[in-house]
């Protein structure tokens, strides 16, 4: 099973959410060879919940996750700010990603956002897999390595970014899973697609085909996958944040963007 754990099914957080857009996403992740993704959407994103009952109209429930009619299976999930700086990717049951969300519903400005305790203390009660998203990206603060050790503790595992791998220096994989030693914790691929082009570049493949949570961290822990990395992913993920930036100067000056994606298609 080739699985994505870092995936958005938006352009970008301001955007009005699209059903045309996310359906595009969706079937080109299929046609790039995913067999699963994490759909970690932010937050913070307009239309959050709008957003969340979309996909669920359009899938079957399998398991702990929802199947597209391509086959493309999704694990719900979210991908949280934290008031040290940094983000945290949740991935769980639709139930309780939405419940999380709810819990948040006063704390998705920056001025509000939760500590790293206080959030993983309102998680935790949840079964949900928590993971340190892109700890060492330069263009954000991220202050998730400098955090107590036993705080981290509570992750999960460690995200290797796919933009990061593409436009952060040359040593990103190494200082991903040096961190992830230091803590004892897995390091998993996601590529942070928030644009078609951009699905591919790094997965994970597993042994099995999975459709639980449990079923997810159980293989994770006993090391049963690869990561795959293209060869071309600095050449793929430089295209598809131009196109990104250029459909949001689109949508900026009054434009369709959605239009305007499903055009760079043809």
């Amino acid at each position: 099973m080739k699985i994505d754990f870092h995936t958005h099914g938006k352009l970008a957080k301001h955007l009005y959410f699209s059903e045309k857009f996310t359906n595009n996403t969706f079937d080109t992740a299929r046609r790039n060879g995913l067999d699963a993704i994490c759909l970690t959407e932010h937050f913070n994103t307009t239309n959050f919940f709008e957003f969340y009952e979309y996909v669920d109209s359009i899938s079957e429930r399998d398991g702990d996750c929802l199947v597209l009619e391509n086959g493309l299976r999704i694990f719900p999930g979210v991908e949280v700010d934290i008031k040290e700086g940094g983000h945290l990717l949740c991935v769980g049951k639709m139930e309780d990603i939405l419940a999380i969300r709810k819990k948040l519903e006063n704390c998705d400005e920056e001025d509000s956002f939760l500590s790293f305790r206080e959030l993983t203390d309102l998680i935790d009660s949840y079964p949900v897999l928590l993971g340190a998203g892109h700890p060492f990206r330069n263009s954000e603060t991220s202050n998730i390595p400098d955090l107590p050790y036993e705080d981290l503790q509570r992750l999960d595992y460690v995200d290797l970014n796919g933009k990061d791998l593409a436009v952060e220096p040359d040593d990103m994989e190494e200082r991903v899973r040096n961190f992830a030693e230091s803590i004892n914790k897995p390091v998993i691929a996601g590529s942070d697609a928030h644009q078609e082009k951009h699905y591919g570049v790094v997965y994970n493949i597993f042994e099995r085909d999975l459709n639980t949570i449990e079923g997810l961290y159980e293989e994770v822990l006993k090391s049963n996958y690869e990561i795959y990395i293209s060869d071309k992913i600095a050449e793929t993920v430089s295209t598809a944040l131009l196109i990104k930036s250029l459909l949001k100067e689109i949508d900026a000056l009054g434009g369709d963007y959605v239009e305007a994606a499903l055009r760079c298609k043809e």
